[in-house]
């Protein structure tokens, strides 16, 4: 099934950093917009790294207490990760406090895709690219949710364009299709029950649907006439070994 693409859901005016701006400026940025995060960019437009609320705390946490007492600390004793912290205490810049590299996707990206991307890395945006991986836009997980917003009879429609008519090519009224809250029902006698599964499976990819309730029938189990692979390597093997 053909998944809406990031484009379609993403925000086109992004609130960006580059790499030299200052550390006052993007937390302003991020308090003007009301936003939680930013992607920081070079000359060319390129995304170079990604700024969230959590790096400007880190900042602000690892910054030394003038009135704590000192403490000696080998810095070659310093795990990477500490020395890492140790370098963002001292950024002035989007650039010395950002998080690289970044995660992105592309415009042409399905939702499906870019959801699964988020989950994966556990982030809540992601900036979006075009084809020469220049920033077009921003997607956020309130974003992406929105396709669960789509419309009953939108759904109802897809299914029996794209999936009855066009991917098995069967006359609308073969299946019935009911959809409530974005659980679709399907309902009918179908011919094979390959076709059946086939239908079940392509309407539960469908973009916003939630479920997908089977209540198809069919006349013949072609299951079974599937044939057994391991039996069909059996017999190629010893007709190869007779020549």
């Amino acid at each position: 099934m053909k998944h809406d693409k990031v484009g379609s859901v993403m925000t086109t005016e992004v609130v960006r950093a580059e790499y030299g701006t200052p550390f006052k400026e993007v937390a302003r940025l991020l308090a003007d917009h009301r936003i939680s995060g930013l992607p920081v960019i070079d000359e060319d437009e390129k995304v170079v790294g990604v700024l969230s609320e959590t790096d400007l705390m880190a900042r602000q946490a690892q910054t030394p207490d003038p009135y704590a007492p000192k403490r000696r600390v080998r810095l070659a004793g310093l795990r990477r990760g500490a020395r890492k912290q140790a370098m963002k205490a001292r950024a002035r810049t989007a650039g010395q406090l950002m998080t690289e590299p970044p995660v992105t996707v592309h415009a042409d990206d399905s939702i499906v895709e870019a959801a699964r991307t988020m989950a994966r890395r556990r982030v809540e945006r992601l900036p979006v690219l075009d084809e020469e991986d220049r920033l077009v836009g921003i997607v956020t997980r309130r974003d992406l949710l929105q396709v669960f917003l789509r419309p009953d009879r939108e759904i109802r429609q897809v299914v029996i364009d794209e999936v009855l008519v066009r991917s098995l090519w069967l006359a609308p009224q073969t299946v019935d299709v009911s959809v409530t809250e974005g659980v679709v029902t399907l309902a009918g006698h179908m011919e094979r029950k390959s076709e059946a599964k086939i239908a079940v499976s392509m309407t539960r990819q469908i973009d916003g649907v939630v479920a997908v309730v089977d209540k198809l029938s069919f006349r013949l189990d072609d299951d079974r006439f599937q044939p057994d692979e391991q039996a069909l390597h059996g017999v190629t093997d010893t007709w190869m070994r007779r020549i």
